[in-house]
This record gives structure tokens, sequence and C-alpha cells, in this order.
């Protein structure tokens, strides 16, 4: 296999983590809003981990943009 067809492969298998990862995020947090405006709409407690899961969210859409491959 030639290097540029492995370098293809990787970021397809990076954007693919990304992908699946972005997907969790979202459908996690859809159903924690659900549940906080069930359970307490007056306390919005959902945003502590929205915020919180989107740093790590970040840091990998960083990693499939190939923004670490110089370090």
């Amino acid at each position: 296999m030639s290097d540029r067809r492995a370098e293809h492969d990787r970021n397809r298998r990076r954007l693919r983590g990304f992908i699946r990862h972005a997907l969790g995020y979202f459908a996690v947090m859809v159903v924690l809003v659900v549940v906080n405006f069930i359970a307490d709409p007056a306390d919005p407690w959902f945003v502590w981990p929205l915020v919180g899961w989107m740093a790590p969210l970040a840091i990998h859409a960083a990693y499939a943009m190939g923004l670490f491959d110089g370090l």
C-alpha cells in the first residue's frame, strides 16, 4: 500500500471516529435537555455536561483535522 493510500485511510478512520463522537455527544445532550426540563425546568443543569464534554470534542475535532500531526 502506498504512503498516500495509508494516509487517506488514516484520515478516514479519524473522521469516522470524530463523527461517532459528535453523534454520541448530540444524542446524549438531547436526552439530558429533555430529562432536565421534565425533572426541574427551573434549574438548567444540562449546561454543565454540555460545556464539559465540548472541550474533549473540540480536541477530537482538531485531531481529526490533523492539527496534532506535527507535534
